[in-house]
């Protein structure tokens, strides 16, 4: 039966050397029946669990199995293939996938293509439980999701070596609902340029010290994803943050609230939305010292200037553009963040109230109300990516898009 989703979606199915390579060959079979285009490219490995011919036989097409394959037309394989995808997926994953692609490695065919592909990649990991718990495997997991690559997760029960624990590949028709919820996001940004503001800024107080707040980033950089992932251009002005930038998205690395505003305002002219969602520093030292401070033993003073409120200052060139502030608040949360709305000439104002445990500052979930000049709506706690698509969805209506 045809999936409407996937029908004529190319689709490369990468399926690496591990004893649940066989249930590839149920994935494949899934994929092509609901109409899509699947081209399977093998590790050497995997060829040691399921043969190249099952594939062939499933999809119609050669199954690619090494990078000195002989073409079988004149163009670069693991460039034109993944140019032609809709979407890949590498169904199971093993550790050692993983940890090639974490680290950009292209020593085979399927990881070639996955550093070459601007195609969205799904991963379904498949291994034993203590391989998966282990805190490299766990370290490149978090890194590939930091990176925007889709894990599906693997399931919990017996394994091929007789152990129960997490680590068996997820159920076939999971996986292919993940590739349909992936290849069914709308692109209803496309042709909006926006910017976004991120994470916090470090204001010197001499070359080893600063002043900072606790700001992560997390939610910046997820609106920046969203964005990304709906069809916009995304402009992402960073402040420090131990985060990796979303894929496809333009990103500027900033120090201080000076050097935010210089690259905002410098690319103003290229945008149509902009964002604040960094937690710029209010004060910065009038005075850094140019070497190290020495502690004294005794009391100092530190002499402090106000910064340039970025969002405020864009709102002064504001134009028709639409721009988008946040208001983390410890009390009068909505009386508060209206007050902004108005003053800094916003559209929309995203405020949260950061003195409750568990949302806001590093954690990956929030709970916010979104405030306009008509209203304003609020969210439960949900993850900061439903936050993120949330805020892009009032935003698409004051673009009427």
């Amino acid at each position: 039966m045809k999936v409407e989703i996937l029908s004529g979606k190319t689709i490369i199915l990468g399926v690496t050397g591990g004893i649940a390579a066989f249930k590839a060959a149920e994935i494949c079979s899934y994929l092509v029946k609901s109409g899509a285009i699947v081209h399977v490219v093998m590790t050497e490995h995997a060829t040691h669990f399921v043969g190249p011919t099952t594939f062939r036989g499933l999809t119609g097409n050669a199954v690619i199995t090494g990078l000195w394959d002989e073409p079988r037309e004149y163009e670069i394989t693991h460039v034109s293939l993944p140019d032609k995808a809709d979407l890949m997926l590498i169904a199971p994953a093993t550790a050692n996938i993983i940890g090639k692609i974490a680290s950009g490695i292209a020593d085979d065919m399927l990881s070639t293509m996955v550093m070459a592909t601007k195609a969205p990649v799904l991963i379904a990991p498949a291994m034993n439980c203590k391989m998966w718990e282990n805190p490299i495997v766990s370290a490149n997991v978090a890194r590939l999701e930091s990176l925007g690559y889709i894990l599906v997760n693997p399931g919990k029960g017996r394994l091929a070596c007789g152990t129960e624990g997490v680590g068996r590949l997820a159920e076939p028709a999971t996986i292919v609902r993940k590739v349909i919820d992936r290849l069914s996001l709308k692109q209803d940004l496309a042709g909006i340029s926006l910017m976004v503001t991120a994470g916090p800024t470090q204001e010197p107080i001499d070359p080893v010290r600063f002043i900072m707040n606790h700001s992560s980033g997390k939610m910046g950089y997820a609106i920046a994803k969203a964005a990304a992932d709906r069809g916009a251009g995304v402009i992402l002005v960073s402040g420090p943050t131990s985060l990796a930038p979303p894929a496809n998205v333009e990103t500027i690395k900033v120090q201080t609230a000076a050097q935010m505003l210089d690259a905002v305002m410098s690319h103003l002219p290229e945008v149509q939305v902009v964002i604040g969602a960094a937690a710029v520093a209010d004060y910065t030292p009038k005075s850094p010292a140019a070497s190290k401070m020495k502690k004294m033993g005794a009391e100092f003073s530190l002499e402090l200037m106000p910064t340039t409120d970025i969002m405020a200052e864009v709102g002064k060139s504001k134009g028709d553009r639409i721009l988008v502030g946040f208001a983390a608040e410890t009390e009068n949360l909505i009386e508060n963040a209206k007050k902004k709305l108005s003053a800094k000439n916003l559209d929309l104002i995203v405020a949260n109230d950061v003195s409750k445990p568990g949302i806001g500052f590093g954690s990956d979930v929030n709970e916010v109300t979104i405030i306009d000049e008509n209203g304003q709506e609020t969210l439960p706690r949900v993850p900061k990516i439903q936050v993120a698509n949330s805020i892009l969805d009032h935003v698409k209506g004051l673009l009427k898009i």
